[in-house]
């Protein structure tokens, strides 16, 4: 990962002193230091030589919607809330009342939100996804869609859409500072003058969709339930909870029983609720919560029920586990549409006499034969950094934003299905990447041990950002993390990785492989594919490979070979991983390129593969 080359790890000049990352057996400690004081001096060389490792430039935006997203950035207190909101947890009504207060600020009331008769969901995977299908079956019915969102993956006014399209620039320039100056001029010394920037999309997302007139709103649960901003829905049409997992501890708490109960705070007394398949604790939670608030709450058929006469329903979003998502959107759309008086629905299925509750802990719903508008809802659905694939010549972007341990299991199959198991290059070149990083307080060391089967030829870690300066970049800015926080963590993501598989291999995995001419060496049984010995006195002892931004990271992957991103410079020393790798990666058939861990990560690649979506 040195300056400059095809095979260079960074893409500029070499600084004085700079010797590459440490080798991955140095003590943690001493590692993450060395590797940071060497990753300074190259940023430093990165300022002196300007913007070389910028892609393709985007057309720059206009400069009101860049003052508007740099406005709300300065909202941007997720760290500090999440601390608020772990002090204020023995007291939700502190935090829902305070969103109250927010709203009516801005001049809505809660009961205003009963107009827009809301479809509220929650869940650890899968709850975008589950949106996602909704909206999209509702709109399949000609029906004008509100859907609210979180995180954005590329620009901020992606989690505002109206039928299922964001919201333009000039729209959420309009509703930012409508909202943003009555809060101004409402603004009490005694409290906070401004709600953080989650709290002030949402109350933000419900002016638009009131103002737009839209016939029902989609919205998407932020952290949790119970003390979530949205829950300030005091009557929404019926509410979804989607798989349940482990995920944000710090705040939910640690055990899926503990999870399971903040996401059962959405429910409300007399909404229908359901959910999926889930363990039998948390579930045993679930229902609960439900008597407790006087919600009905029914467990969903899989989707295999609503197959019948050889129809296989097709998804526009791959995996096997959005089967499970679909099938919950199908019960959310056909309960929202039943209520609100549609017609044409067809018979619900009677649920056999006495299968309700043997062995269940919540009644089973029932199913029905799905509409020609739900089917098609459920085959054009699209959802951008879940399970997409970016073909690109001989490079494949394979992304997901999986980011908890059973999400990137589900990640890690669908990839298999996808990639893994395509025809193999007749020459047998072809060449596995990972591309990694991860947020937050998850458990990386458990995430990246579920992806070693998937014997990736290099693993690249890196931050979210797309370019070492993101000032021309406001959408994706991110003030809560610095680049030397997130390098610290790519680091120790490299180290994590190389032990795993020395533990995977009992050995070093680099020194058993005969050097080939040109770089390549023969499959090597072990692993099933192309392993590489750099040109160095002694072998590496990983093939891990850190950068300073996507930008950097992507071109060393591609080596010139996606027209989206430019190749890497030819100046300056070699670092001998890179270096060799470069020649592995330009002679292959075929890449395959696995991105997750992060949506955030999968948004700031999207940005830099697909420039269309950043205009």
């Amino acid at each position: 990962m040195a300056a400059g080359g095809a095979g260079a790890g960074w893409g500029w000049s070499r600084p004085r002193g700079w010797r590459g990352l440490p080798a991955a057996g140095a003590r943690r400690g001493g590692m993450v230091a060395r590797g940071l004081r060497a990753l300074r001096g190259a940023l430093r060389a990165i300022a002196a030589a300007g913007r070389r490792f910028s892609t393709r430039p985007a057309r720059a935006p206009a400069m009101d919607y860049q003052d508007t997203i740099r406005t709300l950035n300065t909202l941007q207190t997720n760290a500090s809330f999440l601390e608020q909101v772990k002090r204020e947890r023995g007291d939700p009504q502190a935090q829902l009342e305070a969103m109250r207060g927010f709203l009516e600020r801005s001049g809505l009331k809660v009961e205003d939100l009963d107009r827009l008769n809301i479809i509220h969901v929650t869940g650890t995977k899968g709850k975008g996804s589950v949106c996602a299908f909704t909206e999209c079956i509702l709109r399949s019915y000609g029906l004008k869609t509100g859907f609210y969102s979180s995180p954005h993956l590329v620009q901020v006014r992606e989690r505002i859409r109206i039928n299922g399209q964001p919201i333009s620039k000039d729209l959420f320039s309009k509703y930012f500072w409508l909202v943003y100056n009555r809060l101004e001029e409402t603004k009490d010394p005694a409290c906070a003058s401004m709600p953080a920037y989650f709290r002030f999309l949402t109350i933000m997302a419900f002016h638009v969709f009131l103002q737009e007139k839209v016939d029902l709103a989609v919205v998407e649960v932020g952290i949790g339930g119970a003390y979530d901003c949205t829950n300030i829905i005091r009557a929404p049409v019926v509410c979804g909870v989607s798989s349940l997992g482990i995920d944000h501890t710090s705040i939910l708490g640690d055990t899926m029983e503990k999870i399971a109960w903040q996401k059962g705070g959405i429910f409300k007394p007399g909404v229908p609720a359901f959910t999926v398949a889930q363990p039998e604790g948390p579930l045993e939670v679930l229902r609960d919560r439900a008597q407790e608030r006087e919600c009905p709450l029914y467990l969903c058929p899989e989707l295999d029920a609503f197959e019948g006469d050889n129809q296989v329903l097709e998804l526009g979003l791959a995996g096997a586990h959005q089967r499970s998502n679909a099938a919950l959107a199908l019960q959310l759309a056909r309960t929202w549409l039943q209520l609100r008086g549609c017609r044409g629905l067809g018979e619900l299925k009677e649920v056999p006499s006495g299968t309700e509750l043997v062995g269940r802990l919540v009644p089973l719903a029932p199913t029905f034969r799905p509409t020609d508008a739900m089917i098609q809802g459920l085959r054009d659905t699209e959802w951008l950094g879940r399970t997409q694939v970016l073909p690109r010549g001989p490079v494949t972007w394979y992304l997901d934003g999986a980011h908890t341990t059973s999400s990137i299991q589900a990640c890690v199959r669908w990839f298999r299905q996808a990639a893994l198991n395509q025809d193999k290059p007749h020459d047998g070149s072809e060449v596995r990447v990972l591309l990694f990083n991860a947020t937050g307080d998850r458990d990386t060391a458990a995430l990246l041990k579920l992806l070693v089967p998937c014997h990736f030829d290099y693993a690249v870690f890196c931050p979210n950002f797309t370019e070492v300066s993101m000032a021309s970049n406001v959408d994706q800015q991110n003030f809560n993390v610095t680049l030397e926080t997130a390098l610290t963590r790519c680091l120790e993501n490299q180290q994590t990785w190389t032990r795993l598989l020395e533990e995977k291999a009992g050995q070093d995995p680099w020194l058993s492989a005969p050097l080939r001419a040109g770089g390549l060496l023969q499959p090597a049984p072990a692993r099933g594919t192309l392993l590489l010995v750099p040109p160095a006195p002694r072998p590496l002892n990983s093939p891990a490979l850190v950068f300073p931004c996507l930008a950097q990271a992507l071109r060393w992957v591609a080596q010139g070979r996606d027209p989206h991103l430019a190749a890497p410079t030819a100046t300056g020393a070699h670092h001998p991983a890179a270096s060799s790798g470069a020649v592995l990666l330009q002679e292959a058939a075929a890449i395959r390129v696995l991105v997750t861990g992060s949506l955030h990560l999968v948004g700031g690649v999207l940005r830099l593969l697909d420039p269309a979506l950043s205009q």
